[in-house]
């Protein structure tokens, strides 16, 4: 995306650039205006500002291409030069202009035609403005309807591999609002949903998912996005080579991330956030299935609103308030937990082994890998712990998954330090996820030398992390025995560990 131009710098001009400073910074930021006084002062405060006329062409001549415009000037007249030569000589930024004093009805229709979002110049206006330019901002929200109407045929709407509810909803919603501009799309994943609260929320709100066989073809699709991941073949069953259309994801990324439009926002707590601004920024009408599932996936990922919450994540849930039904979610809330998932969660507790304030718990073979986030959240509600670590195995993978509530830890860079370099680790500071190879599982057939193996890679799992974890002040570690990673295959690329 090109950088921030704001032409003319009046009464709103100028709280908009104080907003846009204190909230996204000076980098990427030009202020031109012929009020040599207003210049001096954004210099004296470090704002990128020149001396010229806004409603000069020359002037714009010597920029580069911005990504986004706001003409903020007090005067209609100026305000509506500005606005044409942006126009003509940048047509494919986005554009938020400011009508200025005194607007007729023919101001407001030239500035509607030019200008991608229009303002009046009223003080209880800032906050909007600066709402459209930052994010998502005015060029994502045209960014994302161009790249949606340059469909033709059917949008793949793809979820990381057994998705969670953030990443549900916000396959569902992505799919509302390719449908609402005439795009023919659906919301899949590979894998399966295990988890009783997600799939009572499937069930009870009756979401149209379709769910990829391994070998599935995906020729019937001529486009494809990506919602709460963001790299195709990584932690889904997407080819890694493939087009990717739309990436939408509040992971941080690890390396490069392909797609036409790319929305990435680290800074909020849900991708189902991001997927409420752009439907309710859109004008677009809430389905209250839509409405009710996306709150739910914040609330799912932020803990309730207790952890990595933004003030979006607390806007988002005001406005889909008013649309979800909350009866349902109530129900939702409140599934029955299978036998199977209580006896993990029972390995778990029995299996511990307490380091300091830190639990590690081995669950052995386990057939649904959803059960591991709850025995490593009970672990967590134990007396004297602040950091879990819950795995186990099914097939040659093994599959992590950690929670911590100290202040002192990061639990995403932790998996990473530990096992990156034999299998993908991800997530956020106080929740994520590992999933590791054991390549030489499936080499044996006899029971008893399958148990004696998966006990080194159990000690092989618990020193790794410990050793990742001693920096935290007061935490003792036991010796790590790498003579032992002969037991892992080649590392398998992966990134998001919130679903393991």
């Amino acid at each position: 995306m090109g950088f921030r131009l704001v032409l003319g710098c009046g009464t709103v001009g100028r709280q908009v650039v104080d907003g846009l400073v204190e909230r996204a910074g000076t980098d990427r930021l030009l202020v031109i205006t012929d009020d040599q006084n207003v210049v001096e002062t954004l210099r004296d405060e470090s704002v990128p500002a020149r001396a010229a006329d806004p409603t000069d062409p020359d002037v714009l001549a010597a920029v580069d291409h911005p990504g986004t415009v706001f003409v903020g000037g007090d005067r209609t007249d100026e305000n509506l030069t500005a606005l044409a030569n942006v126009r003509e000589r940048f047509p494919d930024a986005s554009i938020v202009a400011s009508l200025g004093g005194n607007p007729t009805a023919t101001d407001r229709t030239r500035f509607e035609e030019l200008a991608d979002s229009v303002v009046d110049a009223t003080s209880a206006i800032v906050e909007r403005v600066l709402e459209e330019t930052v994010g998502p901002s005015v060029e994502s929200l045209f960014g994302l309807r161009k790249q949606l109407s340059s469909i033709d045929g059917r949008l793949a709407v793809v979820m990381h591999d057994n998705p969670d509810p953030d990443a549900i909803a916000s396959a569902v919603a992505l799919v509302d609002i390719a449908e609402a501009f005439g795009v023919e799309a659906e919301a899949c994943y590979f894998g399966e949903i295990s988890h009783q609260e997600n799939r009572a929320m499937v069930n009870l709100l009756d979401l149209e998912l379709r769910q990829f066989d391994d070998d599935e073809s995906l020729e019937e699709f001529s486009a494809f996005a990506l919602v709460d991941h963001s790299r195709p073949g990584v932690n889904d069953g997407l080819p890694e080579t493939l087009h990717v259309d739309v990436v939408i994801d509040h992971h941080p990324p690890r390396g490069p991330v392909p797609g036409a439009f790319v929305e990435l926002r680290d800074q909020v707590g849900a991708t189902s956030t991001i997927m409420t601004e752009y439907l309710d920024r859109l004008g677009l009408e809430f389905d209250p299935a839509t409405a009710t599932a996306l709150l739910y996936g914040i609330r799912i990922d932020t803990g309730d609103f207790t952890r990595e919450v933004s003030p979006a994540d607390f806007r988002a849930a005001s406005i889909l308030s008013e649309h979800a039904d909350t009866g349902v979610l109530a129900q939702i809330e409140q599934p029955t937990i299978d036998g199977e998932t209580l006896e993990t969660i029972a390995r778990a507790i029995k299996n511990r082994i307490q380091n300091g304030s830190v639990a590690v718990a081995s669950v052995g073979r386990l057939s649904n890998r959803d059960a591991l986030p709850q025995a490593a959240d009970q672990l967590l509600a134990m007396e004297g712990i602040q950091t879990t670590l819950v795995f186990g195995f099914t097939g040659e993978m093994a599959y992590l998954s950690a929670r911590s509530r100290a202040n002192d830890v990061d639990l995403g860079e932790t998996l990473r330090d530990a096992f990156d370099r034999i299998g993908s680790a991800g997530g956020h500071a106080d929740m994520a996820g590992a999933q590791l190879e054991v390549g030489i599982l499936g080499d044996v057939d006899d029971e008893e030398e399958v148990d004696s193996i998966v006990s080194v890679v159990e000690e092989v799992i618990t020193n790794r992390f410990l050793e990742a974890i001693q920096s935290r002040p007061g935490t003792p570690v036991g010796a790590y025995t790498r003579t032992s990673e002969w037991l892992f295959t080649e590392p398998v690329e992966g990134e998001d560990g919130e679903s393991a």
